[in-house]
């Protein structure tokens, strides 16, 4: 088991056509944003002009969660809302266009992989998946099989689990959780 721990002050911004995005991990590791050959990708953006449209990535989806506020949004020509911290499910092919600034989480994933899953947590949870990935919505103490690791807003833990141990987890405030089996 390898547990990496993403802080956001140290995640590297780049520009996308709405705002900035920093992004915390890209997997593999020798994978390349912009050759869209990647298993999956977490990030956050600024999303800072309105309207502003999502950029689209063929063969990839995606979980969106506001950060700080909720979100309008359309997608396909569809009206949405989401509440803040409500977890937002899409192709990443789909045509999606803001119309809210703020800030969000975005998880991309390959439409290659197996079974991969986010949701709210911060309960005990027991989780055996390859890849599990907590980010923490505030200040949190996130214990892994009792072992504690302290999470500033907008951190990222990682757990690479090949050999899907299975693994106790608790955080001590909501955190989103995510799982990923290839």
């Amino acid at each position: 088991m390898n547990i990496i721990l993403l802080p956001k002050k140290d995640s590297k911004a780049s520009i996308w056509s709405g705002g900035l995005t920093y992004e915390y991990m890209i997997y593999p590791k020798t994978a390349n944003y912009t050759n869209r050959d990647f298993v999956f990708r977490i990030s956050s953006a600024t999303i800072e002009e309105v309207p502003s449209e999502f950029t689209r990535f063929k063969s990839y989806y995606r979980y969106l969660v506001m950060l700080d506020n909720s979100l309008h949004i359309e997608v396909n020509k569809e009206n949405k809302i989401y509440e803040k911290y409500e977890i937002m499910e899409f192709n990443s092919d789909d045509e999606v266009t803001s119309y809210t600034k703020g800030i969000d989480f975005n998880w991309m994933v390959s439409e290659k992989t197996g079974h991969h899953k986010l949701k709210i947590a911060n309960s005990h949870q027991n989780y055996n998946a390859e890849i599990i990935i907590i980010f923490s919505l505030q200040t949190t103490v996130t214990k892994i099989n009792e072992k504690p690791y302290y999470l500033e807003p907008y951190d990222l833990l990682v757990i690479e689990n090949q050999k899907k141990e299975n693994i106790k987890l608790h955080c001590s405030n909501e955190c989103l959780a995510g799982i990923l089996d290839f």
